[in-house]
């Protein structure tokens, strides 16, 4: 019996194949409906749109209030709305900081603020006692200058991180060059800025813009409209509503014709690069569906074109791809990669290419249906999450979409065709009117961009986003690295001064992940070095008595050897730029660079042991702004990036009081808070047991 089962299974297998032409792909399926999770809304006495979600899953409840406003231009005082975000959290006219977090973490709950936001969950038997909190937060906070400080501090720090990041430099050009300065998308955020906020204007934010009526709250989770009204009656009933004017600006337009910008960074063995402008892309359009499709067709997955032809076939890059983001103002497209140097136009040109063939060819059926299967499929899994039928609400609310956007997205998705497809692309793919924006090593990569510019002209910006003139860094006749290290020395005093040190003693403190660290740093002639590192969860020492070195930390010691000790031996040295002849240090000047928008010399030096190490001079003031040099360690080799400023006279000395240093993904500020000089150290801190 089960052989003759076995058989008839065989025969209906083989008759099915038979029938099946496996050369042509299924025909889809018409578009399944979907039952989108219903939701119920009213309006407040004052103006607060209230919309609530209900899901009885699991005895939790969301909560997140949201400004509708106008985008703000902050000007010179760029971060003051993120910061009046940060200060809601910083306690209120009832409970300090530290009580407000107690009672959070007591309750098991979320709380977090924004410039534009006030969101939170817990438990459905907690959340009276949430909104308790929340409705504390919303209408009693109290600002303090001391907690705006520290505010300012971390921001600094992170800026500090930010600055020799290529994507972060990246980033700030794109903002800039897409929609310019006066348009709040693009400033960015600065030392300066942050510096120029004060308590006022994240005061005065506040109680112009946290206001009912221009505001909505959703609620999504294990609660009815009836709880969600009387919660709402309880606590914010007495928000008082206000005017808030609306702001309107002008439409960034895309380049006339295509504009190669660079952010020369020296130290870059890779290229960042951009294509972007402005797109009309509207949140209400009726392209965005099919305007989508196209997208995800060129870059929008990691199996879509461009990074198939960058990564699989070029090899060029770890990943590529492309956005086409739709805005209530001003839309926008970006293709992106991350590759090498040598490849950096080939790049462009593959990029170029993507968006063209998409403007001329059809897409092929089969490729058409994996891109929608995949939205599809995207979109589906969406629907598994309350928040996300909290989002559609609020989309259609807030941008006029008609009330069956999302019910009948799936229908229109599927009725996306080919010539859709290359109508969007020819629409809103622009090849020839884009801004080419790389952030790499100028020196290796300029002269092959210059091919995508009308009239091969290359355009240099520096962190963020200021336009200098890269002809003016001319070395002058007769400028030798001598010369400029000659003026160095005069600008910080004198040889015969310096060459009378015979110790320093320097201490300085910053921050590293939110930990507080300070560093002591002794030298003394000839070459002998004591440094100890003090951070939150421990201490590391450094000590080098002139033939040998050692580190010391976390209950373990490491004797160093080779290049290691040699580096250490060069540290250990007191004004090693005196001794640049006596040591055999070869010097090259190799030109001028724009350091964070100031001219500067570049000298290499290149020690006996083959160890080069870049050093920028401003050619203003003559003194040292910045070192760059290599370090190994097990991570790999990176390039460790000090900036040095805020020069100041000890003894008839000028020393840098704040030093930046940036290696790798981490940037630490760290400020000098003493500096001594011939203090008569003793021998004995140097020994090495």
């Amino acid at each position: 019996m089960k052989f003759k089962i076995a058989v008839l299974l065989l025969f209906v297998t083989t008759s099915l194949s038979a029938q099946l032409d496996r050369s042509k792909q299924p025909e889809p399926g018409p578009a399944p409906e979907i039952t989108l999770g219903d939701y119920k809304s009213f309006t407040m006495d004052n103006g607060l749109k209230v919309f609530v979600i209900e899901n009885r899953k699991i005895p939790k409840i969301n909560f997140s209030l949201i400004l509708d406003r106008d985008p703000i231009l902050e000007k010179e005082k760029v971060g003051y709305i993120s910061m009046a975000g940060q200060l809601l959290r910083r306690g209120t006219k009832t409970r300090s900081k530290i009580q407000l977090d107690e009672e959070i973490d007591f309750i098991g709950a979320n709380f977090n603020t924004s410039g534009n936001s006030i969101s939170g969950s817990s438990l459905t038997k907690h959340f009276n006692k949430l909104m308790e909190l929340f409705s504390d937060v919303l209408l009693n906070s109290e600002f303090k200058n001391e907690e705006l400080e520290k505010i300012k501090k971390q921001m600094i720090s992170g800026l500090a991180a930010e600055k020799e990041d290529p994507n972060a430099i990246s980033a700030n050009l794109r903002s800039v060059l897409l929609y310019g300065k006066d348009h709040p998308y693009g400033e960015v955020l600065t030392e300066e800025s942050v510096k120029a906020v004060t308590l006022n204007d994240c005061l005065e934010y506040y109680k112009n813009y946290f206001v009912p009526n221009i505001s909505y709250l959703v609620f999504v989770g294990d609660i009815d409209v009836d709880s969600a009204k009387k919660l709402a009656s309880k606590f914010l009933a007495g928000w008082i509503k206000k005017e808030v004017k609306k702001k309107e600006y002008g439409a960034p337009k895309h380049p006339t014709t295509s504009k190669v910008s660079i952010s020369d960074r020296a130290s870059s063995v890779q290229s960042v690069i951009k294509i972007a402008y402005p797109a009309n892309l509207k949140k209400d359009s009726e392209d965005l569906i099919k305007a989508s499709v196209m997208n995800t067709i060129l870059g929008g997955t990691f199996s879509a074109r461009l990074n198939k032809n960058l990564r699989e076939e070029k090899g060029f890059t770890y990943g590529a791809g492309s956005s086409l983001n739709s805005d209530k103002l001003v839309g926008s497209f970006t293709a992106s990669a991350t590759v090498r140097n040598s490849v950096t136009d080939s790049a462009i040109s593959e990029i170029f290419y993507e968006m063209e063939k998409l403007r001329i060819e059809m897409v092929q059926d089969d490729e058409l249906q994996r891109i929608k299967s995949y939205l599809n499929g995207s979109f589906s899994r969406a629907l598994e999450n309350p928040q996300t039928i909290a989002r559609f609400a609020l989309n259609i609310e807030r941008y006029n979409l008609s009330k069956d956007y999302y019910k009948n997205y799936l229908k229109n998705l599927s009725e996306v065709n080919a010539d859709n497809v290359l109508a969007m692309a020819k629409k809103y793919l622009k090849p020839n009117n884009a801004h080419i924006i790389v952030v790499g090593n100028a020196h290796e990569i300029a002269e092959s961009l210059k091919k995508f510019s009308k009239k091969n002209k290359i355009f240099y910006y520096d962190n963020y986003g200021n336009e200098y003139n890269k002809e003016s860094l001319k070395v002058g006749e007769g400028i030798t690295p001598e010369i400029i290290i000659d003026k160095y020395i005069n600008a910080i005093g004198d040889r015969e001064r310096l060459s009378a040190i015979t110790d320093k003693t320097m201490k300085l403190e910053g921050i590293v992940d939110g930990m507080n660290v300070e560093l002591t740093m002794i030298q003394k002639t000839p070459n002998k070095l004591f440094q100890e590192l003090n951070f939150t969860v421990g201490k590391q020492t450094t000590i080098f008595n002139g033939e040998k070195g050692k580190i010391e930390g976390m209950g373990q010691v490491l004797i160093l050897e080779g290049e290691k000790l040699e580096e250490l031996k060069n540290q250990a040295i007191v004004n090693p730029f005196l001794y640049y002849k006596e040591n055999k240090v070869k010097l090259e000047l190799v030109g001028m660079e724009n350091i964070n928008g100031i001219p500067a010399y570049k000298i290499i030096t290149t020690s006996t042991n083959d160890k080069k190490t870049s050093h920028y001079y401003d050619k203003e003031s003559n003194l040292k702004i910045r070192e760059v040099s290599s370090v190994t360690s097990p991570k790999g080799t990176f390039s460790q990036i000090i900036d040095m400023s805020d020069y100041r006279e000890i003894d008839g000395i000028r020393f840098p009081h704040k030093l930046i240093q940036d290696m790798g993904p981490r940037a630490i500020e760290l400020n000098v808070t003493s500096i001594e000089v011939n203090s008569g150290i003793d021998d004995s801190i140097f020994e090495i047991n």
